[in-house]
């Protein structure tokens, strides 16, 4: 029985990751060891932690590694803080393989501490291209990495040019996409997002058309964070359109980000606008599944709003590369080219499906790839 580490950091990873979570723990070759770290600890930025324990996963370890503040500073210290806390849990338990997700700063402490230790690491979601620091550590973690589980066949070829041994690079799509897949089966009739999560805010018939937006500060361009913010909330309150807004991600430009909120909150108390700092994800993706529109720059739009075809306005370069599909409508931080992105969406109403990010069983085949695969942390290259 081969043991399986798998670090998650924050709070969108959970989502990326859960169907594996779940594959893992019903196979009987796999043993699952869970440590969670970073945000996803943190109530400020909505812990998951207990929604983690609730689906059933047994978490190993908690490790409290963040340091809060609106710099890179932070970012540096949060992620030698992790690596430090991580070698100590590997040195500890002892896994056979070490699962990293994505392209947050965190998870390359994750990628190090494993690569150091001489334990095989697994990465999912490499060889993806994107606006900002997140590119850095992406390519990075591959390159520490000894296995390697993309999300679109771009991203293999990407990978494999990289050096990568093409026999360890495998396309098994996004994981998140399997959760996607769910909800076009099971359309959780009377999901009402007030009365299961609160928020803060305006009520307002979630049940007639609304909005999602999710943006989060660019790292690269954390000094504009407010300014960026305010485009966008200005293009809403033009619109005037009943809209479902999630809190940011803690990066540097966060703490501005929230400041444009907040004062945009005070001033227009009775604007349809209702904030959430997280869903389960299921719930999430309902939610967004029956949206008119998608705004902002999350990577949500990019994948899952692909498969379900719902329209996207993105704002920016946070997602500048990533492989998208026909229904993302990209703007810069302007009001009059954001707003009138928004509009065109929602006269264009849904899209097709694309199936660009997998088909929905995405958790099923890295499980059992993880049984199978030669495990070893020396690699030869194949420039």
């Amino acid at each position: 029985m081969r043991k399986v580490c798998v670090v998650i950091t924050a709070r969108a990873s959970y989502s990326r990751i859960k169907t594996v979570l779940t594959a893992i723990n019903t196979h009987p070759d796999l043993e699952l060891q869970l440590i969670v770290t970073g945000s996803i600890l943190l109530e400020k930025y909505g812990s998951v932690i207990n929604q983690i324990e609730n689906d059933g996963f047994k978490v190993t370890a908690s490790l409290y590694t963040i340091y809060e503040g609106n710099n890179p500073v932070v970012a540096v210290k949060t992620t030698a803080s992790a690596m430090s806390e991580l070698a100590t849990w590997f040195d500890a338990i002892k896994p056979d393989v070490v699962v990293t997700i994505a392209d947050r700063f965190e998870t390359l402490a994750t990628a190090v501490a494993a690569s150091y230790m001489n334990i095989p690491l697994v990465h999912i979601q490499g060889g993806e291209i994107t606006g900002n620091i997140d590119e850095k550590v992406r390519h990075s973690i591959t390159k520490l990495a000894d296995i390697h589980f993309v999300a679109c066949e771009n991203a293999r070829t990407r990978v494999i040019r990289m050096g990568e041994n093409s026999d360890n690079v495998y396309n098994t799509g996004c994981p998140s996409i399997d959760i996607a897949a769910g909800i076009l089966k099971n359309q959780l009739p009377g999901f009402n997002p007030f009365r299961l999560y609160g928020g803060v805010g305006s009520v307002f018939n979630h049940r007639k058309p609304y909005i999602v937006v999710m943006q989060h500060p660019v790292t690269t361009e954390y000094g504009f964070a407010k300014e960026q913010i305010e485009c966008t909330l200005n293009a809403i309150q033009i619109l005037k359109i009943p809209t479902f807004w999630f809190w940011p991600n803690p990066d540097p430009g966060t703490n501005e980000t929230a400041k444009g909120i907040r004062s945009f909150r005070e001033i227009n108390k009775t604007f349809p606008i209702r904030f959430f700092k997280n869903m389960e994800s299921a719930h999430f993706l309902m939610l967004l599944k029956n949206a008119s529109c998608l705004i902002g720059n999350s990577s949500v739009g990019i994948r899952e709003c692909s498969f379900l075809g719902v329209p996207v306005v993105n704002i920016g370069s946070r997602q500048a590369g990533r492989d998208r599909a026909s229904n993302v409508l990209d703007v810069d931080y302007d009001v009059a080219a954001i707003t009138n992105a928004i509009a065109y969406q929602l006269a264009h109403g849904h899209y097709k499906p694309d199936f660009i990010y997998g088909n929905g069983d995405s958790g099923q085949k890295i499980a059992a790839l993880l049984t199978t695969v030669p495990l070893c942390s020396h690699k030869t290259m194949t420039y």
